[in-house]
Order: C-alpha cells, then structure tokens, then sequence
C-alpha cells in the first residue's frame, strides 16, 4: 500500500490491528506455496520474512551482489540509463529529483498520484483512504499498472540519456505489497494474483533499472520531516508505519543476498541536513547519471577555464 497518501482512517487501522489479535495471521512461511513467499527478480522463491539486512552495509556504498560496480551493468542501447529514486516517507527523494530536474539529457518522473486520483472520474485514493479492506486490491492493482506505464515511457527527446523515476514498480511489488500483505490488507488470494502479473510483467517487458539511489533515513527523522511539512495526505502517518516501511526497504536493498535484488543501489545517508545531502548529490552526480558506467567524467571548473584560455574562448 502506498503510505504516501495514508489517511488518519487508514492508520487508525493499523494501530487497532496491531494492538491486539486479529482474525488476520501471519503468513506461513512455506516455498512451496505462493503465500509468504517472495517471487525475486532472478524468478527465485524467498520467504516473506526475510533476514536482517547485513551489519557491514553503510551509507555511502555502492553495490550488491552479484553486481558490485556500474560497469558490469548491461544497459540495453536503444533506451536510457534507468535510475529509480527509493526511500522511507520523507527521506527527500522530491528534492533529489528536482534537483536533477531541468538539466540536459535527464527526464524525471515524479509518482503519478494524479492518475491514482482520477480513474474515469473515480479518486481510488479517497475510495481505499474510506474502505481499505474493499478497496486496497483495486488499488494495488492499478498502481502495479501506472508504474509499468511511467517505467516504459519512450523518452521525449532522442537526446535523452537519462530517464529518473520517482519510485519504481520494483519498490510497489516488494515493499508495499509486501507490507500490505504482513499487515491483513490484501487477501492472500489478492497478493497471488498481483504477484502473478508482476511476474509476467517482468518476463515480457523491459522493466529494469540500471541504479537504485536509496536515500536511507530512520524512521525518527522521517517522522519529524513528515509533520513538520503538514501535507493533508499525511496527516495520519503514525510512527510505527513508518519505522515498518524502513524496514521493508532495508530487507529489499541491504543484504548481499543475490536472491533479494540485483540491481546496483548507491546508498546516502537522507539523515542529513538539506545542504549536507544536495552536497552528497553533487559528490556523486557521476554515479547516479551512470557517467561512471559510461566512463564519463565531469570536468572540474580549474580545467575548463584552462581550456578556454587555450582556446581564447
């Protein structure tokens, strides 16, 4: 489910669910079954819960297994270098793609809420935000369906190198849904059939990423952005939500766990202040324009100038 948009409805449910026993369980963990189990990438099964994610990963590291650097990535040559912007509530994945946002060779794609709220005159946000048992399903589905269409957009202009996602319908299938599931929202009959299609998505269309840029926070701080901010939308976030959203990320982009992801993810610390983090965007442009892929490297200020003067520019 996406918390983005969670009303005070929404979170008073999770609060009373999760407060006491409820005719919801657990999944049980069986890989011979779909329930509990996690469809990967490389079309292996993984439990639900999985692991905890592995005590060496810091912020500011770049890989995971089996893929430890940009340049084993194979980007297909008749599309751009796809990143996916990925973070808790509030961590800042806004800011970043504004950041990037305008300059030259790079489309950015913010979430496509607006289609959530508009589907032929019906605001699917408004009818889960009022009933999330009857309405999650639909939901999820047609959020599977609006990532897929903004992740295989054709880009606008044939200089296009760079195509930024503001989340990513990797992110949907194993945070979201996952989470929805743990927490009773989606039957387990729902969460067979989405994860039936999404498996079918992933055999058919080229929904791959080159780089996940994860912004890792804790779920303190994000908390504290979150009200501070006053987004309408937001209002009904609780704490605990959020720390359950950290951890859904942590299981999916920290573990060297081949099994979990293979797609090379550049961590920073979102923990930071605004000017700490743009600074850590500047620092590794290179990497999250897949200049470090393409064995491009920015020229510094010192040489440029050098260069024009040699060329009495």
């Amino acid at each position: 489910m996406h918390v983005s948009f969670l009303s005070k409805s929404v979170t008073n449910l999770i609060c009373k669910y999760s407060s006491r026993k409820t005719s919801f369980s657990k999944p049980t963990i069986n890989l011979n079954t779909m329930e509990g189990v996690i469809t990967t990438i490389s079309g292996m099964k993984r439990p639900a819960a999985s692991p905890t994610c592995t005590p060496k990963k810091k912020t500011n590291f770049v890989g995971i297994s089996p893929m430890k650097e940009l340049t084993n990535v194979k980007t297909p040559t008749d599309r751009p270098f796809r990143v996916s912007i990925e973070g808790n509530i509030g961590a800042g994945k806004s800011t970043l793609i504004k950041h990037f946002q305008g300059m030259e060779g790079i489309e950015t794609y913010a979430e496509p809420i607006d289609w959530w709220r508009n589907v032929d005159g019906h605001n699917l946000l408004e009818l889960m935000y009022n009933d999330i048992h009857q309405w999650l399903r639909v939901f999820q589905s047609y959020v599977q369906f609006t990532r897929l269409s903004v992740q295989t957009m054709l880009p606008q202009s044939s200089s296009t190198s760079v195509q930024m996602f503001e989340r990513s319908i990797q992110n949907n299938r194993f945070c979201f849904m996952e989470q929805a599931h743990d927490n009773g929202y989606l039957h387990a009959a729902d969460y067979a059939v989405l994860d039936q299609w999404y498996r079918w998505i992933r055999a058919n269309v080229d929904i791959s990423l080159d780089l996940i840029v994860y912004l890792r926070s804790s779920p303190e701080v994000v908390y504290e952005r979150v009200k501070s901010r006053g987004r309408p939308e937001e209002s009904g976030l609780s704490f605990e939500y959020l720390k359950q959203l950290h951890d859904s990320h942590e299981k999916w982009l920290m573990t060297d766990d081949q099994r979990f992801n293979t797609i090379p993810v550049l961590v920073l610390d979102a923990d930071r202040t605004l000017e700490e983090i743009v600074q850590q965007y500047r620092a590794n442009e290179t990497k999250i324009l897949g200049h470090d892929k393409k064995g491009i490297k920015n020229v510094d200020p010192e040489t440029k100038e050098k260069v024009k003067k040699t060329l009495d520019l």
